[in-house]
């Protein structure tokens, strides 16, 4: 069924699992906003979706400008008067990789994780939310990780046990805190927020030696995007199943 009076904005959407996830949404209908750090990149990628007959809009956000959100939430307001579903996809991890030196971290490089990772995504989220509050059936997705799981790196015997990259770690876990904390507070609402865990996926910051291709990294995404009035709020989902927190 198609979505066609739906519009989305996407963030760190020209590559990657922001652009298939604009992808997939505007297979279905929906129109997509794709923002990325540069006009030009913007614009191209949307150019690629509108060749396949998507309704692609590239506009220039850099989450961390309070100036391109300012402009960002004006444009939705003008061109479409409301938003019905915020990807909160732009992130960024560590120079250190997996390597755990939680005690040599400094203070530019965690400011730098979390202002991208977790700040950029409070102000947009709040900058854009009057417009949320507008939808029918309003959803904001936040790309989380597996690894910002407390409970599983709490456990030695856990898959990601040994994948400590503080920075990037914390700024998840922290993503994941706001999530909990924003979809409580709009409970009464129609709007659902939820954290993704798009899988270890083959794009730059996963590398090659990830298992999963980007199509199906935008699954989770996309189907916590268009969730029915039924659907959870509040949750940890990877591919439809429950992460812990």
């Amino acid at each position: 069924m198609a979505n066609s009076n739906k519009v989305a904005l996407i963030t760190g959407a020209n590559r990657g699992i922001g652009f298939e996830t604009a992808k997939q949404l505007g297979e279905k209908g929906i129109t997509v906003v794709l923002g990325a750090r540069k006009l030009s990149s913007a614009e191209e990628a949307a150019a690629k979706l509108k060749a396949s007959g998507i309704d692609a809009i590239g506009i220039q956000l850099d989450v961390t400008s309070a100036a391109d959100r300012v402009a960002a939430a004006k444009f939705l307001d003008a061109k479409f008067g409301k938003l019905d579903i915020l990807i909160n996809n732009a992130g960024i991890g560590t120079s250190a990789g997996l390597i755990n030196v939680t005690s040599q971290i400094s203070d530019e490089d965690l400011f730098t994780v979390f202002n991208t990772n977790l700040f950029s995504v409070v102000a947009l989220t709040r900058e854009v939310l009057p417009l949320l509050k507008k939808s029918d059936a309003g959803r904001i997705v936040n790309l989380s990780s597996i690894l910002g799981s407390l409970a599983l790196h709490a456990d030695p015997n856990s898959p990601i046990a040994a994948m400590k990259p503080f920075a990037y770690n914390a700024s998840k876990s922290a993503l994941n805190a706001y999530t909990i904390h924003l979809a409580d507070e709009l409970k009464d609402t129609k709007i659902k927020v939820n954290s993704a865990h798009p899988g270890w996926v083959k794009t730059e910051l996963g590398t090659d030696a990830a298992p999963m291709e980007i199509p199906d990294g935008a699954k989770t995404g996309v189907e916590l995007a268009i969730l029915g009035p039924d659907g959870p709020s509040g949750h940890f989902i990877h591919l439809g199943s429950e992460l812990p927190w």
